[in-house]
């Protein structure tokens, strides 16, 4: 089986289970969140509250952490969730959204994966550059530097975590403790539109939510999220229009789709 009928697989196994995938994320990008993991076939939940925060964990197929509106009340929600979802086999994503920018954030993410390890980070590569080392900075939440810049810093934290850890960017690299993968699909408008590193982030959350293993749901996600962006903009007069085609896109994609536009794909040991 080829990369694209493997792609296609994972996204039929996630239009026919549609796992519940509860988002701790931000107030900037909920809406969005929400409508693309309907349109690909999964179950969204935004719930914060510390108060309901377990039992929304113990029923959900994924749990996705966000820190892009961070506040103290949160960052203790998020503690707790992450616990609950790990005592109860849901695959936890990591979303460092501008680690970096400030030691609050930075000094919290390290605390949230410190206490329990995720099973997936995605961030761009400033973002995962800083959670390896404090030299690297982030420009609010935009990337200061390539993708390919932060493979080492990747490999690092894999190693650390016990975790995959996918850079976004132009090349999507996805980082196992063993080896290297990469994607390239995508599309310049994709990065003058809110919020489509944490919708990639929720993606990923719906791929590893429906059972896919973490490496395979990471590829299978990004993969989707970069044809999705070159169908949209293929339909787009600029981002605001591009919002609502790549919803669209992600609705109607389909085995052809896949097939006929993945481009190809390294590995590397």
């Amino acid at each position: 089986m080829n990369e694209a009928e493997r792609t296609s697989n994972h996204l039929q196994n996630v239009r026919e289970t549609g796992p519940l995938v509860h988002n701790i994320t931000n107030y900037v990008v909920m809406n969005n969140t929400a409508n693309a993991l309907l349109s690909l076939g999964a179950s969204p939940v935004m719930a914060h509250a510390k108060e309901e925060v377990a039992d929304m964990a113990a029923i959900a197929s994924a749990l996705v952490i966000n820190i892009g509106t961070l506040s103290p009340h949160w960052v203790e929600a998020m503690e707790i969730a992450m616990k609950s979802a790990a005592e109860n086999g849901a695959p936890i994503i990591i979303d460092p959204v501008g680690a970096g920018a400030t030691p609050y954030r930075t000094d919290t993410l390290k605390k949230l994966i410190g206490a329990t390890s995720p099973d997936i980070i995605r961030g761009n590569a400033s973002e995962i550059g800083a959670l390896y080392t404090a030299d690297v900075k982030t420009k609010g939440v935009d990337s200061t530097q390539e993708s390919h810049s932060s493979v080492n810093a990747a490999h690092h934290l894999a190693g650390e975590y016990s975790c995959v850890v996918v850079v976004s960017g132009e090349t999507d690299y996805i980082v196992s403790e063993n080896e290297t993968r990469t994607v390239h699909n995508g599309h310049s408008l994709m990065g003058r539109v809110t919020g489509m590193g944490c919708t990639a982030s929720a993606l990923i959350g719906a791929f590893a939510g429906a059972g896919i293993d973490p490496v395979e749901a990471s590829l299978s996600a990004m993969r989707v999220m970069g044809i999705a962006g070159e169908m949209a903009a293929e339909k787009s007069a600029g981002p605001g229009s591009f919002q609502t085609h790549f919803l669209d896109a992600l609705y109607v994609l389909d085995n052809q789709g896949i097939e006929s536009r993945l481009k190809p794909e390294e590995t590397h040991a």
